[in-house]
């Protein structure tokens, strides 16, 4: 199977949920939230850099779940291009954010 290259919208999309994912995880170490969501550290490793720019959907419903981070934030966030992303929290507090 040949997989085709990414767009450069793909590659920024990927670079967002990245960067995302680590404001998110804040304090929390990548390895406990690694297998919290049950993915490897590598892999988390690889999302939050922007390697893997389109990781499967249940590995991210993983982690925003560990996280606190519902699938709709996740997508309102990274679907946005790079200027307008606001902050991500993790926890309760994140759907307030988003709510007000």
């Amino acid at each position: 199977m040949v997989r085709l290259p990414l767009t450069p919208e793909e590659v920024e999309r990927g670079q967002r949920l990245g960067t995302l994912l680590r404001r998110a995880r804040g304090e929390r170490s990548m390895l406990t939230t690694a297998l919290d969501a049950g993915v490897s550290p590598e892999t988390l490793r690889k999302i939050e850099s922007g390697r893997v720019a389109t990781p499967a959907f249940p590995t991210i419903a993983a982690i925003a779940d560990v996280l606190g981070l519902s699938l709709d934030e996740v997508w309102a966030e990274i679907k946005q291009p790079a200027g307008e992303v606001e902050p991500a929290t993790s926890g309760p507090k994140a759907r307030e954010r988003l709510a007000s």
